[in-house]
């Protein structure tokens, strides 16, 4: 496992975040299948996740908190 290389994860309201390669993702999460150093994958989260929002609220299915 390297401690430098992680993976994008996101879940079921499309929030995005980073995980370490070769740990086991926490449940309600899944990798997308980008991977590289902490950086490339926040970088990349900036690009796939504009708007910030869960996606229930994105939707107006959700009350913001």
């Amino acid at each position: 496992m390297s401690e430098s290389e992680f993976t994008v994860v996101v879940n079921n309201e499309e929030q995005h975040s980073i995980w370490p390669v070769g740990r086991q993702v926490p449940a309600g999460w899944r990798e997308i299948g980008v991977t590289g150093s902490r950086r490339q994958c926040l970088d990349r989260i900036e690009q796939l996740w504009p708007d910030i929002r869960p996606l229930s609220v994105r939707r107006g299915t959700g009350e913001p908190r």
